[in-house]
């Protein structure tokens, strides 16, 4: 089975999943040996079970094979995930967060400075890349001048779709991060600074540094999930707020009500739309019985649509209220940065709709979502406002 979404419809995360809920909640794929779980209540269960659904993809030779991902957050299970996961905590706190703002808010003024008297912009180019790559980078402490290459990097990790893991491209960037975070890791040996690099290598666990493994799987996870998932967050946004004017409107009218309406957008578009696991044991999913050690997929972007969890789910309704979606994952491995996220997201947004008035998709724009089964996203957003001094007819 095809899991790539039709090209024609760039607008709907899969086609297909509502159509899976219902037939095949879940699926066993012959050809790859993967078993996919569509509804809920099971995708819910798969990331949350961690002792039954393991996140070591690898197996336990995996950090020994030179994967960037094999000795991450992502990819383990506890202890050692409880153990590896406390040293950063600290950083993604709430309140560390939420001191990250006044620069945030700078960041984001700067980079609107630019395009705001312009009237029209490609808004992931000019807002919704750059301030997530920024932000993560400072708090590494990587130079400015590499930031380029860390977008470069995460979108050819997370555009694993049809086989694209095993071409030559994904092995050339994993082997040119491996490189720059290894030479990264040994200039911090050496002259430390006030940056998260620093600090994991300062850090202990039981008495023992860090593997130069486990150092890469944080420096590998850090790149992608801060600033992939940031960068989607704000331009599924924009689209969505785009797509419903009165919606727009009534944010305009009423910032307060951003913070509900984000949860929604993370819900009805969620940035991160699978995760995957492995069956630790003999089990059943539903009442469909999984070998243990078979690859699963948890299909969140269904999840989140499923119409036995959500009253009219494919529908944009920020008045919906709490929203239970898993767009951040659920249980121990829930995202450490969803507070960052947040924030981005909340300042990047406010300063989007108070900037530019009368914000709306660019006339003829030409939607494009990203190839890539994990994450949902928008190559570019060309949008259109009114900008000051000019009238409408001048756009």
């Amino acid at each position: 089975m095809d899991f790539i979404p039709d090209n024609e419809h760039p607008l709907d995360p899969f086609p297909h999943y509502r159509s899976m809920r219902d037939r095949v909640p879940v699926f066993h794929d012959e050809q790859s040996g993967s078993w996919h779980v569509f509804r809920y209540d099971d995708v819910q269960r798969v990331l949350t079970e961690h002792a039954v659904f393991s996140s070591r993809m690898g197996g336990d030779e995996a950090s020994e094979t030179g994967q960037l991902f094999a000795a991450s957050l992502i990819s383990t299970d506890p202890p050692r995930h409880r153990q590896l996961r406390s040293l950063v905590t600290q950083a993604f706190t709430p309140r560390a967060v939420e001191g990250l703002a006044p620069r945030i808010s700078a960041l984001t003024e700067e980079l609107l400075d630019g395009v705001a008297t312009v009237g029209t912009a490609d808004l992931i180019k000019e807002l919704a890349y750059p301030l997530p790559v920024i932000v993560i980078a400072e708090l590494m402490g990587i130079p400015a001048e590499d930031r380029n290459r860390f977008k470069q990097w995460s979108d050819v990790i997370v555009s694993q779709t049809r086989g694209v893991t095993e071409d030559a491209d994904h092995h050339a960037t994993n082997r040119e991060m491996t490189d720059y975070f290894l030479a990264m890791i040994d200039q911090r040996r050496s002259r430390p600074g006030n940056d998260l690099i620093s600090n994991l290598l300062a850090a202990e666990i039981d008495g023992q540094k860090l593997s130069v493994a486990e150092l890469l799987g944080f420096c590998s996870l850090l790149l992608v999930a801060g600033n992939e998932t940031t960068t989607n967050l704000i331009g599924n946004a924009v689209l969505c707020f785009t797509e419903a004017p009165d919606t727009f409107e009534r944010l305009v009218a009423d910032p307060s009500l951003l913070p509900q309406a984000v949860e929604e957008v993370l819900r009805f578009r969620s940035p991160v739309q699978s995760m995957y696991r492995v069956a630790a044991t003999d089990t059943t999913v539903g009442d469909v019985p999984i070998p243990a050690g078979a690859p699963l997929v948890a299909w969140i972007g269904s999840a989140n649509r499923d119409e036995r969890q959500f009253q009219r789910p494919e529908q944009f309704d920020i008045d919906r209220g709490p929203v239970r979606h898993l767009a951040f994952g659920q249980g121990i491995h829930f995202c450490l940065g969803a507070p960052l996220a947040r924030l981005e997201a909340r300042i990047a947004l406010t300063a989007v709709l108070s900037r530019l008035p009368g914000l709306t998709l660019a006339a003829g724009a030409h939607l494009e979502r990203m190839e890539s089964t994990i994450i949902f996203g928008l190559k570019e957003l060309p949008v259109s406002w009114q900008a000051a001094g000019r009238s409408p007819a001048s756009k």
